[in-house]
């Protein structure tokens, strides 16, 4: 027998039900919850995403033999060292939005040494036109910008203490142009107090506010993150090209996070004492496991007492590569390194100059957040019609936040 064939539907059908409307869902189902704990650190947010927060906690712990800083004059190469087990880093930082997701600022507080290192805000509302204020690290170099716990060696190259802004207080304008076109670029125009870190309570009479200037091209048309080491495997090469130029006039030579301070060979100095102006050339690259980045300087004081004029210069280039992606038997979580770094203190004296050659192994157990840093270096002081001085130094460190 054969199948009889359905009823085709008439007009006098009656019409389908409709499909039931979904169930509503209540408000803190359809946003993020507002405390959750990832591996980003503690973020709290409201519904709407205008107060947002994210706490972290970052421990550095080192063991350092002979020495921990660069030796920088024969005697501290003459000096004898010994092992050292420290916490050189313990932050606490807080970042998020206020009032509006787009109104971001960021705190963060040193806690082995009790002092504000950052607290800043942005407001962030279009990409290409931004304004902050506050005190932070200068947008100068990328070494200095990028954070210690995302650096592929245990510490930054000696020519980070030279040529560093470091923190500063003041303001900025910046932004992102023309982006995902081969005119992509970054731009940043600041000015500061020249007095580094921390509020300053002496006479600075005479002196003139830090001018600061870069301008970075993504020429491959994305950007350049501030994190070192390609852990996300680019499969697409992203790279950059920067030149960067500062100039102020006060009593400091040179800055760190303690604030400002002198270089090898000047006096403490007086109110509008020294005029500075540097310049910085810079690259950076990462590609499939392949990261690299260099930085070229230059600096010129001029001792407004004395009269003397000094000119510096010097540069560090670095690579590092996960060999797992050549040679799958070497562990996936395994980066080597290698970094070259000189200054020249004075370039009016011949054969003066600090070299260093540091060799880094990464075991990243979660990305940054959790990695094993162990370098060596070999340091070395070429001396002026004197012999040059040499030494080894061997660190272990691990980095974590929570």
């Amino acid at each position: 027998a054969s199948q009889e064939a359905a009823p085709s539907p008439s007009a006098s059908d009656p019409a389908p039900e409709p499909a039931p409307d979904p169930v509503p869902q209540p408000a803190w189902k359809k946003s993020p919850p507002p405390i959750q704990f990832s591996r980003k650190g503690l973020e709290l947010s409201d519904s709407k995403g205008n107060f947002t927060t994210r706490l972290n906690l970052r421990v550095q712990s080192r063991y350092s033999y002979p020495f921990d800083s660069e030796p920088r004059t024969p005697g501290d190469f003459a000096t004898q060292g010994g092992k050292d087990f420290d916490f050189r880093r313990a932050r606490f930082k807080a970042e998020g939005a206020v009032f509006r997701p787009w109104i971001e600022y960021s705190i963060e507080h040193d806690l082995v040494n009790n002092r504000l290192l950052t607290a800043d805000v942005t407001i962030a509302r279009f990409e290409g036109l931004q304004f902050k204020f506050g005190q932070w690290k200068v947008d100068y170099s990328r070494e200095r910008v990028d954070s210690s716990g995302k650096q592929q060696f245990a510490e930054r190259s000696i020519v980070n203490r030279v040529f560093t802004l470091d923190r500063q207080k003041g303001a900025m304008v910046t932004g992102r142009l023309m982006k995902g076109t081969l005119g992509d670029s970054r731009y940043y125009l600041g000015i500061f107090s020249g007095t580094g870190r921390g509020i300053s309570s002496r006479d600075e009479r005479g002196r003139s506010p830090l001018l600061v200037a870069r301008y970075q091209w993504n020429f491959l048309k994305r950007d350049m993150e501030h994190s070192q080491s390609d852990l996300k495997y680019h499969e697409q090469p992203v790279a950059s090209l920067a030149f960067a130029a500062a100039s102020n006039r006060g009593r400091y030579t040179r800055f760190s996070s303690s604030g400002g301070g002198q270089l090898e060979g000047f006096a403490a100095g007086d109110p509008g004492q020294y005029s500075i102006r540097q310049y910085l050339e810079e690259t950076a690259l990462k590609y499939r496991g392949f990261s690299c980045q260099q930085e070229f300087h230059w600096k010129r004081i001029i001792d407004n007492k004395t009269l003397r004029t000094t000119r510096l210069r010097g540069s560090y280039a670095q690579a590092g590569y996960f060999f797992h992606y050549l040679v799958p038997a070497v562990p996936k979580q395994l980066e080597t390194a290698f970094r070259y770094a000189f200054v020249d203190r004075d370039t009016s004296a011949p054969n003066d100059l600090l070299q260093e050659f540091t060799f880094a192994l990464n075991w990243f157990f979660e990305g940054h957040s959790n990695k094993l840093t162990f370098d060596v270096s070999r340091l070395r002081l070429n001396q002026t019609g004197e012999p040059h001085l040499a030494d080894t130094r061997y660190r272990a460190q691990w980095d974590i936040t929570l």
